[in-house]
């Protein structure tokens, strides 16, 4: 990461963008309209410290966007490095239902941020898309699922994902449904007895 002078940013620096990241995302999640200064309270940043990082607040949810779409994706790789691929796959799902559950309650405010700056809106599809895709390589490489599942097949299969209530008990309704899936996706598997 580099700092407005075109080096690298301080570690103090970048601990300070990461945290304004991280609990823009939360705050933006429960309301659209949170006030920047909110953000900058309690991510323990002065609002210069802010508008330093962020010069408006559509910069700020892009970036805060970004940033979760990012680490998502990311997760993939960094859980085959310690897991099977089917416990993988399980495991980052549990991160893509938070991650559209939070995207749920972010909506509003990615569609006024969108709405106010030039270009094409933010989906994160393909980087999505692309981890599944990863993911689903390595299971079917390893023998942990059936075969010939593709990305397409899967997420039709977490579809109900985006039914689930954010205001209810989501996680358990996701956690189940996620099960039921990982279950059928063993199912038949060459590599399970």
């Amino acid at each position: 990461m580099k700092s407005g002078t075109g080096g690298p940013k301080r570690s103090d620096a970048q601990r300070n963008r990461e945290r304004i990241l991280e609990v823009a995302l939360v705050e933006l999640s429960r309301s659209a309209d949170v006030p920047l200064c909110t953000i900058a309270k309690k991510a323990g940043v002065g609002q210069g410290t802010l508008y330093r990082n962020f010069p408006n607040r559509e910069a700020l949810v892009l970036e805060a966007y970004h940033h979760e779409v990012q680490q998502l994706t990311d997760s993939a790789s960094e859980l085959l490095k310690t897991m099977e691929p089917d416990q993988a796959l399980r495991v980052w799902t549990d991160r893509l239902a938070r991650f559209i559950m939070a995207k749920t309650g972010l909506a509003d405010a990615l569609r006024q941020a969108s709405s106010a700056t030039v270009g094409p809106e933010p989906s994160g599809y393909s980087l999505v898309f692309g981890s599944i895709e990863f993911l689903l390589k390595a299971n079917h490489e390893a023998g942990t699922i059936r075969p010939g599942v593709t990305a397409d097949d899967f997420l039709r299969a977490i579809a109900g994902i985006w039914q689930i209530d954010i205001r209810g008990d989501w996680h358990s309704q996701a956690t189940r449904l996620l099960d039921i899936v990982m279950d059928g996706l063993r199912a038949g598997a060459p590599g399970r007895p």
